[in-house]
């Protein structure tokens, strides 16, 4: 999957007028984590579809300020899953600069070494 990073204000409504645009793409979003405060938020969120869900925002004159893929991990709902899941990584030698819980009890993975990241995940990335 892809996390698109939308810069966006930081101000009523900003969000929903994000997550309409995509959804009347017909686009599910799958996460989203939104930080900022002041003026501005930056909001990632994970698409199945991202040429479809950066079109929809284009016309809405919303703007992707960055694409990446990511690495999702399907995981079960208990203690200690995402400090083994981190464990692991780390003992990989693999920096995380991304890291969020998205729908259906996964969580969404990014580093710059993706190759590394899901071999030190082995068989549970995606």
């Amino acid at each position: 999957m892809v996390d698109l990073l939308i810069d966006i204000e930081n101000t009523p409504g900003s969000l929903a007028k994000v997550a309409a645009a995509i959804s009347d793409a017909g686009v599910n979003i799958a996460s989203a984590t939104c930080l900022g405060s002041g003026g501005r938020a930056e909001l990632h969120i994970l698409v199945p579809h991202a040429e479809a869900a950066k079109h929809a925002l284009a016309i809405s004159s919303l703007a992707v300020t960055s694409e990446r893929e990511v690495v999702v991990v399907d995981v079960e709902d208990r203690p200690g899953v995402l400090a083994d899941l981190t464990r692991r990584i780390a003992g990989a030698g693999v920096d995380l600069d991304l890291v969020y819980v998205a729908t259906q009890d996964r969580v969404v993975f990014g580093a710059a070494d993706l190759p590394a990241l899901r071999a030190a995940l082995g068989t549970d990335a995606r």
